[in-house]
């Protein structure tokens, strides 16, 4: 067993943590980097959890005991429906719903509002139920049945309306209080009569009587949902097949489930791509760790060859240097947990639960402790410490002792062989990924790729500086020729102080790359889909307000207005999908189109030929379809085929769209409301005399007037805004990267005493030294900046071709920032330099005599 035995393990102990507490900063650079991975992950973890959390809630809630759901288009279908599925034998129990979408004058957001069947709701949805709270106000008892008659009554009126905890916490209002709602360009006043107490906490809605919110709304005969219970003894399988013949073109039957899973798995790839960024950032980490871990073995080398010559065995030793990697990984861990809570906090008090996204509107989750993925991201940070400290605990170990304990050693650790084949294999690897499809929608195999294309950047590291050094002149200066003999001969040196540039570097700009690129295709995407120059709405899409056929009319006669371009926005539900896709009904051969990337815009007419559609990227993909196909749509509760005559770039809607004439939709539907109203000004007409117009003639209720540049401009904000999360999370894991080029050459500089000491004493001046460790850091930072350039050009074409065509099924422009990339490249050469500048500064002062005489 030697000196060293099992009794001896506290000792051991202290000699591999205490090592921690002597590399403050670098054991601080790397706790940092691990925290933020775990933090960013567990709070995008936390935030979504919660809002799903409650909004599976709320969808039970608002499903209460049905077993079955018959559910239509957002503008409803005819209630007589409800007669033929209430009266199957299958059903015991059915309750017809009608749900709006409540635009607010002078709000920024909408109510969503659901008119129920008072005397049928409670036989499935008893959570839906009101109790009216003004029979107590005017001194009514409010216990009682004689209480519970006049309470029924007041539930009846067609004005009285009930809202959740959270929707008059979040509205400001009170029982007795009024509610103005918009209905086309007019309004309706609402009474707030009481409360839905069994809504919960969470659940922002509001509900009326079936027959006043179809009154209200200007629904008559319309639902949009019925809640079936089954009889019993019927299952739901067989009563789906029976009851699907009563239904027409364009409703569906779901589960409850099937229903929620709609909701949910839309902000899925948003949430799986979040979580991803995290994991890389965790990745970074556990870079910087190797890094730090890689010095602490190098300056210990003698330390740990004392130690075996002790009698320390090799897996006590690799065991103790892992035990320091998973120290750091747990330390890391806590505090990235507590972090994430405090971020989640923060976004629940600030942005809601849909981090800008507005997945979860109308959602109101809360803050709680979720154990599983709390120790889950505590031991991905534990294990990205551990993974981090593998290489030099492996390295430390198969260290031989004789050779430790003599002078100079450490040069051989720097001496690392180029990995050409590894990487070539880890780049070969991430390619096939790359050809896979993706797994349950979730693109696995190209997330993998961009783990391999950084495993193969780190693994080019000593071959690309052996080649870089090769490039260099031989001749020039002392310190340049010292500094190129120096890296030429140890690149394991700049593999140690080069991998977390390398690795902030790809990720910062394989992110600069995508951003750059969706946000030039977003803003061609928006000069082609706002050609008018002045736009107008009554409302968002989904929500009540409107312009009828009179309100066209007299904006297209005012003067300056040479023409107008109505838009309908609709969604539909066809049979190969099982979520809504949007339909959008507007102008299209006769304006200037779409951003078509497959097809025409003016196809062939003829007679007999099926009117023309024009389909999104994400529809095409999801039902495998391409030009000349035909697509069936349920249109006025009739089925309508149209020919596929185009394929086009839509970044609005994820779920698909299709694009028909308006005048098409109309004939087919007789509805002729408008949603969005584009204007075309004559020559010199000033917009904003326009829009005073507008406003004089339609009134206030027009929610919006823009013009296409500010649109265009906002819109290009709130893309800005998303992304600067991203923005910042890479600025700090560049800073980190910076500041471990700094430790690194601080340590390097630390364990290179003598050989300064001996250049001191042959006649370099002490400057000279310190400008020998700026320009080894700038040629390592420039080998690193060019190894991250390549990579993070690799990931980024990953992103644009593998990642988000198979996550939000939309393609983009690939554009190459070369001005940014240049400018960032030379600061992180310019700024690593200084940091080796600065942190060796400690290594030169020593005295020259002193730094030579040491023995071992």
């Amino acid at each position: 067993m030697g000196i060293l035995g099992s009794g001896n393990s506290a000792a051991l102990r202290h000699v591999f943590l205490a090592s921690l507490r002597r590399r403050r900063l670098a054991t601080a650079l790397s706790l940092l980097a691990i925290a933020l991975g775990v933090a960013l992950g567990l709070a995008v973890q936390l935030i979504h959890t919660a809002a799903l959390d409650e909004l599976d809630r709320g969808m039970r809630l608002l499903s209460g005991e049905a077993d079955l759901q018959v559910v239509g288009p957002r503008s409803g279908f005819d209630d007589a429906v409800y007669a033929r599925i209430a009266l199957h034998p299958t059903v015991a129990a059915a309750s017809p719903l009608l749900e709006i979408q409540a635009r607010l004058p002078g709000r920024d957001e909408t109510l969503r509002v659901f008119g129920i069947d008072l005397f049928r709701v409670a036989q499935v949805t008893p959570s839906l139920l009101p109790i009216v709270e003004t029979a107590a106000a005017d001194g009514e008892d409010p216990e009682g049945s004689d209480a519970d008659r006049p309470d029924r009554l007041a539930a009846l009126q067609p004005d009285a309306l009930f809202l959740s905890p959270a929707a008059s916490t979040r509205l400001e209002l009170d029982a007795g209080d009024a509610v103005v709602v918009q209905v086309g360009i007019g309004e309706a006043r609402l009474r707030v009569a009481g409360s839905v107490p069994s809504a919960g906490v969470g659940q922002v809605l509001a509900v009326m009587d079936i027959a006043g919110a179809q009154q209200t709304f200007d629904r008559i005969g319309r639902l949009t949902r019925i809640d079936l219970r089954l009889a019993p003894g019927i299952e739901r399988g067989p009563a789906q097949e029976l009851l699907r013949d009563l239904l027409p073109p364009g409703v569906t039957l779901l589960t409850p489930e099937e229903t929620a899973s709609e909701v949910t798995g839309v902000s899925r790839a948003y949430r799986v791509n979040l979580t991803m960024l995290a994991a890389i950032a965790l990745l970074t980490g556990g870079f910087l760790v190797f890094s730090t871990q890689w010095l602490a073995v190098v300056r210990r080398r003698r330390e740990f060859a004392f130690l075996r010559a002790l009698g320390l065995d090799r897996n006590s030793l690799e065991r103790g240097l892992l035990t320091e990697g998973a120290l750091l990984g747990l330390i890391g861990g806590i505090a990235g947990v507590l972090l994430a809570y405090l971020l989640t906090a923060l976004a629940f008090r600030l942005i809601g639960g849909d981090l800008g996204a507005g997945f979860f509107r109308g959602v109101a989750p809360q803050l709680r402790v979720e154990p599983v993925l709390t120790l889950a991201y505590l031991g991905l940070g534990v294990l990205a410490g551990v993974a981090g400290a593998w290489l030099p605990a492996r390295e430390a170990a198969r260290m031989v002792p004789a050779r430790g304990l003599r002078a100079g050693d450490e040069a051989e650790v720097y001496q690392a062989r180029p990995r050409r084949g590894a990487a070539l294999i880890a780049l070969s690897v991430a390619a096939l990924l790359c050809l896979l499809p993706p797994i349950g929608g979730v693109p696995v195999s190209g997330y993998l790729a961009v783990a391999l294309i950084l495993v193969a950047a780190v693994l080019a590291i000593p071959g690309a500086t052996v080649g870089a050094m090769r490039l260099l002149p031989v001749r020039g200066s002392l310190v340049t020729r010292l500094a190129r003999a120096r890296l030429a001969a140890a690149p394991g040196q700049a593999v140690v102080a080069g991998v977390g540039v390398v690795a902030s570097v790809a990720l910062a700009v394989s992110m600069a790359i995508m951003v750059d690129s969706f946000r030039d295709s977003l803003d061609a995407w928006l000069t082609r889909m706002l050609p008018a120059d002045l736009y107008l709405r009554a409302s968002d899409s989904g929500a009540s307000g409107y312009l009828d056929p009179d309100a066209v009319a007299r904006v297209a006669a005012l003067p300056g207005v040479a023409g107008v371009r109505p838009v309908r926005f609709e969604n539909l539900r066809i049979g190969e999908v099982r979520e809504a896709i949007a339909l959008i009904a507007r102008p299209v051969q006769d304006t200037s189109g779409l951003p078509l990337v497959a097809g025409t815009l003016d196809p062939p007419a003829g007679p007999g030929t099926d009117p023309p559609t024009w389909i999104s990227e994400a529809l095409a993909d999801r039902l495998d379809l391409g030009v000349d196909d035909p697509l069936a749509l349920p249109l006025g509760e009739q089925i309508q085929t149209f020919r596929i005559v185009g394929i086009w770039r839509d970044y609005a809607r994820q779920q698909g769209a299709a694009v028909i004439e308006l005048e098409t939709f109309r004939a087919l539907t007789g509805d002729r409301r408008t949603n969005d109203l584009g204007l075309s000004l004559a020559p010199g007409t000033d917009p904003v005399e326009v829009m005073s117009a507008i406003r004089a003639t339609l009134g206030d209720r027009v929610s919006e007037m823009i013009l296409p540049g500010e649109l265009r401009s906002m819109i290009l904000q709130v893309f800005d805004r998303t992304f600067l999360a991203t923005y910042l999370m890479l600025a700090v894991a560049v800073t980190i990267g910076l500041f471990g080029i700094g430790t690194t050459f601080a340590a390097l500089a630390s364990s290179r005493q003598k050989e300064f000491g001996i250049l001191r004493h042959l006649g370099l001046p002490r400057r000279r030294i310190g400008t020998l460790l700026a320009l080894e850091a700038a040629l390592t930072a420039a080998v690193g900046v060019g190894v991250g350039l390549a990579a993070g050009a690799a990931i980024a074409l990953v992103l644009i071709r593998v990642i988000n065509p198979q996550s939000f099924h939309w393609s983009m422009d690939m554009q190459l920032p070369l001005a940014t990339l240049l400018v960032f490249g030379s600061a992180m050469i310019l700024l690593a330099a200084l940091a080796a500048r600065l942190a060796g500064r400690q290594a030169m002062r020593q005295d020259a005599v002193l730094a030579v005489r040491e023995d071992w």
